[in-house]
């Protein structure tokens, strides 16, 4: 799944002196700086950046200290969230898709620099009871506001402004260092994605030949001529791994790569721990038994007693049609090597499900990759919102310095009637050092400034996907999924940032964008931009109807899957203990016990899912939510 990036930890239009950081005028192509800043034509910009973002808070809390009325006291809050933000996720940004390391550096001081100004807000008395007095204030009519006033007294108190100097200056000190580890888990991700090579470069198929990287190494033959033997290295980022575990039939270089990927980076063992123990910290500090309670009491589960007890009882009921599909697996690969011992191991799943879904429905995986290039995907979407809506996505030129990458678009999503709503930039292409997931960023929320003017909301949705521009249906998928947040960004109308788009509960940040990955299935949609790539023929109902149905094959074993994800975020988070656990071995007893899967000795999964990081004790419970009641499945399990 695909990860969203948050906002800061204090989520503070204000005055006529409100100032912008970001000027992006939609259709101007005069030279301006990254994502429309002047101060960002060079890496040194972002410390000029954090210098007026600083400047400027430091004046809006001066100005809350004279007690305004409540109503004023919450703009000018917004207004510092709205500045602060715009650094912090301009900077994540930079640091995640920039290929330029002293652009990378340069943003990453950026973000400590700013998270380390965000402890004096945080622990800012005047603030706080400049709050108070507007969520207790009655007079305070308009909704969003008093919503506003309520949202920023409990995060003030979650981030212990009511405790003694000592515990609040050590609250502070850890969210400084859970930003750091977040940073730095990420990092070790870009730096070390891991590589098996492959020997000879016949074992691996032609179709994927694309993916991987020519190496050669001197012969063993004997001969006395140094014979050079051809082979591939196959870097283990994501959606190379897919496509290897998929489509390669040799066991050995699934196997290979498999655990490669699942054992790097190394590094990213300590940073979990370390991140666990500063959110486990955390939570004692403020009162709370774990980070679990702790970071679920402002969602909408509100007890992880409840969450367990649900994760636990639905992976009882679905364990039995899981491992029915388990053992259908098995038996076809068994069938398919003609040896009747063979054991199914977690290399194997990708590819022989795969067989088993094409052969079901007589389904040819290249031809369906055959309809769907990235640029029809693209129009396909624009047509999409257009017929939803009533509104268009545009093209648009990119400034001179405003964009990180040749291969970034930048669109507009205009409106007939009250013209442009927010732009979106598309980096949509794999590359070396680039986060290798897929991703919504935000870089402006949207924002009332005053009765005629709108901050528009900007954002960049960033994918990892093949230069060939040729998609398999699960990237397909993915897109759609990624433009559900989009959308949820771009059509979002607050009066506050602190609420614009995805600022919403942690267990609603997932609703519209899964909600949005059903359109993906729907023929309705797909025959009006899926077109084979040379012959303009539009996708056959028939081949949807197929792939509709091989979706629901393995329906009890992926809910199962996710059941798992939450369950190792849930555990990780919820241990009580102020001593390290050992993470491997948590997830290794949670694998056997809610899955049908053995854990590969040596390899540690949890080094790679940054989920934890941005949704930590909340993440996946929506993608099992997602499972249960939005496929097939649920129409079998009767759990309610």
């Amino acid at each position: 799944m695909a990860v969203l990036i948050r906002r800061a930890y204090l989520s503070l239009i204000s005055t006529s002196q409100n100032r912008q950081i970001f000027s992006l005028a939609a259709h101007q192509l005069e030279e301006t700086g990254l994502y429309g800043c002047n101060h960002l034509r060079n890496p040194k910009g972002f410390q000029r950046i954090v210098d007026d973002a600083i400047e400027r808070s430091n004046e809006l809390v001066g100005y809350i200290s004279s007690m305004p009325s409540s109503s004023e006291i919450i703009n000018a809050m917004d207004e510092i969230s709205n500045t602060v933000c715009q650094v912090v996720d301009s900077a994540e940004l930079c640091r995640n898709t920039h290929p330029d390391r002293e652009f990378v550096d340069e943003a990453l001081k950026a973000s400590i620099r700013i998270n380390e100004y965000l402890h004096y807000l945080n622990t800012n008395l005047t603030l706080y009871d400049a709050v108070l007095k507007a969520d207790k204030d009655n007079t305070l009519t308009n909704e969003e506001a008093k919503r506003v006033a309520r949202d920023l007294r409990i995060d003030f108190e979650k981030g212990g402004i009511h405790l003694c100097e000592e515990k609040k200056d050590r609250v502070s000190q850890l969210n400084v260092e859970i930003a750091k580890c977040c940073a730095q888990y990420n990092e070790n991700i870009a730096k070390d994605p891991g590589h098996v090579d492959i020997y000879p470069s016949s074992r691996i198929p032609k179709n994927l030949q694309h993916l991987v990287k020519p190496v050669n190494r001197s012969s063993s033959s004997g001969s006395r001529f140094n014979i050079r033997e051809k082979g591939f290295r196959i870097v283990t980022e994501p959606s190379t791994v897919s496509a290897v575990l998929q489509w390669t039939s040799d066991d050995e270089v699934r196997k290979m790569t498999y655990i490669k990927s699942n054992s790097v980076p190394r590094a990213n063992l300590a940073v979990l721990d370390n991140l666990i123990a500063a959110r486990h910290e955390i939570s004692e500090i403020m009162g709370y038994r774990s980070y679990v309670d702790y970071a679920l009491h402002s969602n909408m589960a509100l007890s992880p007693d409840v969450v367990s007890s649900f994760l636990v009882e639905l992976s009882k009921t679905v364990r039995s049609k899981a491992a029915e599909e388990f053992e259908s697996i098995c038996d076809f690969k068994r069938r398919k090597n003609g040896q009747q011992h063979l054991a199914l191991e977690p290399w194997d799943e990708a590819y022989f499900t795969r067989l088993m879904k094409s052969s079901a429905y007589n389904l040819d995986y290249s031809a369906i990759t055959s309809y769907f290039s990235l640029s029809q995907c693209i129009e396909g979407l624009k047509v999409m919102v257009d017929s939803m809506f009533g509104m268009k996505f545009v093209n648009v030129p990119i400034a001179p310095g405003e964009s990180w990458h040749p291969d970034v678009l930048k669109m507009a999503l205009h409106h007939p009637n009250e013209g442009d709503l927010g732009y979106i930039y598309l980096d949509l292409n794999s590359r070396v050092g680039k986060y290798p997931g897929c991703a919504h960023f935000a870089i402006r929320g949207g924002r009332r400034v005053s009765k005629t003017e709108y901050q528009l909301p900007v954002i960049a949705l960033v994918c990892n996907f093949s230069k060939s521009h040729r998609l398999n249906h699960s990237d397909v998928d993915t897109l759609f999924h990624e433009f559900g947040h989009a959308l949820h960004s771009l059509l979002s109308r607050t009066d506050y940032q602190h609420f614009s788009g995805t600022r919403v509960a942690f267990d609603m940040a997932e609703t519209p964008s899964n909600l949005f990955e059903y359109y993906a299935w729907d023929y309705r949609v797909l025959k009006t931009f899926a077109r084979h790539y040379s012959t303009g023929d539009i996708i056959p109902e028939k081949l949807v109807e197929s792939m509709r149905g091989a979706k629901k094959m393995f329906a009890a074993m992926e809910l199962q899957q996710q059941i798992f994800y939450a369950l190792v975020d849930q555990t990780l988070y919820g241990s009580q203990t102020s001593s390290p656990i050992d993470t491997t071995s948590v997830v290794e007893d949670l694998r056997k016990q809610h899955t049908n899967w053995t854990h590969v000795e040596g390899t540690h999964w949890q080094t790679r899912f940054n989920h934890l990081l941005y949704y930590g004790a909340a993440t996946c419970m929506q993608n099992v939510l997602h499972r249960l009641f939005g496929k097939e499945y649920a129409k079998t399990t009767h759990y309610h």
